[in-house]
């Protein structure tokens, strides 16, 4: 059978499925979450829903430079564990929550940049009103966002994602009830509508992170790997963060402002294709977050493995994770092609629908489009993950960054020079994507990250060698 694992060998997938299933798990709550929001908000009529994805990507975005590094020590705290360096594991997660506490103060000061951005494009007064609301309570509260990417680092680095899982299961719970609640009204409550939907965000991150901090510091982490006593900047282990890391925020940072770019290039073609291509990317959202647990499984079993210079291994684990990203899109690619007009209707306003019916058509094509490129997204993820774990991280951030600025300036030519229209870009849009995932692919077979050694300095090793490895400065 295809997934069929007769021995429980190192890379496996059973030993991929350990790791990834919980991530994958978890980042589909992330996704139910966002989606549920834009649900939510369709109900209320297309301009609340295109202004919570425009607002809550744009808040995303400005705090993803940092998001990129801080969930970098995924790949740090999995190398010193397969090192046998455990102290290090905790070690490595303060040193991304100092970035944390550097970070915020930045991510508030960007807020006149993304009103700036709105305004830049042309965006319907009336969604722009509510876009701004939505984005500026996100941004507030992005500390719990980072902060729950540093812990969620060292559960996934250390293999035991099954804390993240629960983290956002939780998160997922009660945001989707304080949501219900806080945009209709519900209990006794006011109606907030889009004011709500934020809030009701804000309020599951706050849950889950909650639920992380008891986990980080239970009796076996204090036990195992000190992490009472963790609480130090080390410049050792944060040069190494910011070395290896800042890659990973540079490739997320650039992608999710080019990826911004688009939806406001799209935004700026009028409420019908800005309807239309909302509904698309939420759908092609639950097509890809998901996958991007199994990144993070092959990340960390990439970065376990050749911590413990074993590359044959670390490549197997890869295959694994290509088997089982293949797995799950090939179900999105069921669901796309056999059933898009169903996928597109859910979003029908209960009010006012004639923009949603002009939009219908668009989004029901754009839809059926994507089933074209959900199953090559599969390799792609854990070829990325496989890069990052070993090291390679500027290679993957070049690529993913190069593929996204190729279809910024394509996609505006296209739609604001040319007149196409929306279908036209999107046809584009998947062609170059799979250019772009055959030199990913291309850079993973040259071979070179299995020739980085980001633990094994010759440093380290001497230290290690002498039982004296360097102590950290408390703070």
């Amino acid at each position: 059978m295809f997934l069929k694992d007769t021995k429980n060998i190192p890379g496996g997938i059973r030993e991929m499925l350990a790791i990834a299933l919980p991530m994958v798990i978890s980042h589909a709550c992330d996704t139910i979450m966002i989606f549920t929001d834009r649900l939510f908000l369709a109900r209320l009529g297309p301009y609340e829903m295109n202004a919570a994805m425009g607002g809550g990507l744009t808040s995303f975005m400005m705090m993803s430079f940092f998001l990129g590094l801080i969930g970098y020590s995924t790949a740090i705290v999995a190398q010193y564990f397969g090192a046998g360096q455990k102290r290090y594991s905790a070690i490595a997660v303060t040193q991304a929550v100092i970035v944390v506490l550097v970070a915020y103060p930045v991510v508030l000061l960007c807020r006149p940049l993304g009103w700036r951005l709105f305004e830049a494009f042309g965006i319907e007064p009336r969604q722009l009103i509510l876009q701004k609301v939505y984005f500026n309570i996100l941004l507030w509260a992005s500390v719990l966002g980072l902060l729950r990417c540093a812990l969620s680092s060292f559960f996934s680095g250390i293999g035991r994602t099954r804390a993240v899982m629960i983290s956002s299961l939780a998160a997922m719970m009660v945001n989707i009830t304080c949501n219900y609640i806080l945009i209709y009204g519900k209990f006794g409550f006011p109606a907030l509508g889009i004011e709500g939907a934020a809030y009701g965000t804000v309020i599951g991150s706050l849950s889950g992170f909650l639920i992380l901090c008891l986990g980080y510091f239970s009796r076996d982490n204090r036990r195992q790997y000190a992490v009472t006593k963790a609480f130090c900047f080390d410049a050792k282990v944060m040069g190494k963060l910011l070395r290896f890391g800042h890659p990973a925020g540079l490739e997320m940072f650039l992608n999710i402002l080019a990826f911004n770019l688009m939806i406001m290039i799209f935004y700026s073609c009028g409420p019908v294709v800005a309807t239309a291509a909302t509904i698309v990317f939420n759908w092609d959202m639950v097509s890809f977050v998901p996958l991007l647990g199994v990144e993070i499984g092959v990340t960390s079993l990439v970065g376990r493995y050749m911590g413990a210079k074993q590359p044959a291994i670390a490549e197997r684990a890869v295959a694994s994770g290509i088997k089982l990203g293949l797995v799950y899109s090939s179900v999105i690619f069921v669901l796309f092609v056999g059933f898009p007009e169903v996928l597109v209707n859910l979003f029908r306003p209960t009010g006012e629908a004639q923009i949603f019916i002009q939009a219908f058509p668009v989004a029901v094509f754009m839809v059926r489009l994507a089933c074209i490129y959900v199953l090559i997204e599969a390799m792609m993820i854990a070829l990325t993950g496989a890069l990052r774990g070993a090291g390679d991280s500027f290679w993957a951030m070049a690529l993913s960054v190069a593929l996204h600025w190729t279809l910024v300036p394509v996609l505006y030519v296209l739609l604001k020079v040319f007149g196409f229209s929306a279908q036209t870009g999107w046809i584009v849009l998947i062609a170059t994507f799979f250019i772009f995932s055959f030199l990913m692919y291309l850079r993973y077979k040259s071979g070179h990250w299995k020739t980085i050694d980001m633990v094994h300095s010759s440093d380290d090793a001497l230290a290690v060698a002498r039982n004296d490895f360097h102590e950290p400065v408390d703070l």
